[in-house]
């Protein structure tokens, strides 16, 4: 009888430690759209930081940056266009172009809630195809031998191996980033070597000083970087931010965030929107020129819950134009949609 009661109460205490632990996921119920807490088994949730940089306080969830001295993050940005023209015959052409931007933050130093960084500007690679076929322009390879490339290579390969110093706090506000003289100096001198007017070279440089500052690089890594609102939100809770599409701000490109959950070490945030359909006509006589165009964006970002870092963006855009010119009586039109696939740190997708 005594061993009998031993057996049980050995079978009792391996039930006990054969059952798994759980741990708990807050996300937004696809089928419902209701805001859930699902318990997982506690071995498939990646370990989070004991304080992490993404967390739910009192059902509100705000974004903020712990990151260590010494590390270095990435952010890769990467897109690919397939462009498909349809004549009023029907007959289509089709161009891909896609284009790399390979670069990482290392954490020199911490002082207070600033973040002393090293911006590394490691690799750009762009190429075009269309008809069979493909040109390629890569930091990584040779200088290619077409000489419409070289000076796109020289000047890829002037921007690249540089260093920039980016100051930003601990809630994502890039405070200042310098460091561009050196490597506008060192773009002209590559581009001396292929232009000898000094107005042409002039040129080259403050076109690219238009497009690779300090601003623009603010502008974009703030875009990158932080998502959530300063505020915070609720899983489930939608936000809608909106920019500029055209130069004169008249068109506007809407996108719609969702954080759809939290847990598992990663923030998940579900992304819609794009410029609602659009049609202008014009009249001429018995001619009437007619032009309609949409944009339509959809996919997810995902942060890292322990440092807030980007991990993974994949959005998808589609943008369809279609031009008409009718008499009344008959009509033909140019049709043309781009499908591109916009990502950052493509790899960890």
């Amino acid at each position: 009888m005594k061993n009998i009661a031993a057996l049980a109460l050995i079978s009792s205490i391996a039930l006990v430690s054969c059952k798994k632990e759980t741990a708990k996921i807050t996300k937004v119920d696809p089928k419902t759209g209701k805001t859930v807490t699902v318990e997982v088994p506690a071995d498939s949730v990646a370990k989070v930081a004991e304080n992490p940089a993404i967390r739910d306080s009192a059902g509100i969830v705000k974004q903020t940056f712990k990151l260590e001295k010494g590390k270095t993050y990435p952010l890769t940005t990467y897109q690919r266009d397939v462009k498909t023209m349809t004549d009023p015959q029907g007959k289509s052409i089709t161009a891909t172009s896609e284009s790399t931007d390979e670069m990482n933050f290392t954490v020199d130093d911490i002082k207070g809630n600033v973040y002393d960084m090293t911006l590394n500007l490691v690799a750009k690679r762009s190429s075009q195809s269309a008809q069979g076929k493909t040109v390629v322009v890569d930091t990584k390879q040779p200088l290619p031998k077409e000489d419409e490339l070289k000076m796109i290579w020289n000047i890829n390969r002037a921007l690249t191996g540089n260093k920039l110093n980016m100051k930003m706090d601990t809630k994502g506000n890039v405070i200042s980033i310098t460091g561009f003289d050196a490597v506008y100096t060192k773009v002209s001198t590559a581009v001396g070597t292929l232009i000898k007017d000094a107005n042409e070279k002039a040129s080259v440089v403050a076109s690219l000083k238009g497009s690779f500052n300090e601003k623009v690089l603010k502008d974009q890594f703030n875009k990158n970087l932080t998502i959530i609102p300063k505020k915070g939100v609720k899983v489930g809770e939608k936000w809608t931010t909106s920019e500029n599409a055209d130069a004169t701000g008249s068109v506007k490109v809407t996108s719609n965030y969702v954080l759809k959950s939290l847990g598992n070490g990663t923030a998940e945030i579900a992304v819609t929107g794009g410029i609602p359909k659009k049609t202008e006509k014009k009249a001429q006589g018995p001619i009437t020129h007619s032009l309609s165009s949409e944009l339509v964006q959809n996919g997810t970002i995902k942060f890292d819950e322990s440092t807030g870092w980007i991990t993974n963006q994949n959005i998808n855009v589609v943008t369809t134009q279609i031009e008409s010119i009718s008499d009344g009586k008959q009509s033909q039109s140019m049709k043309s949609v781009s499908k591109s696939s916009v990502m950052v740190n493509p790899s960890a997708k």
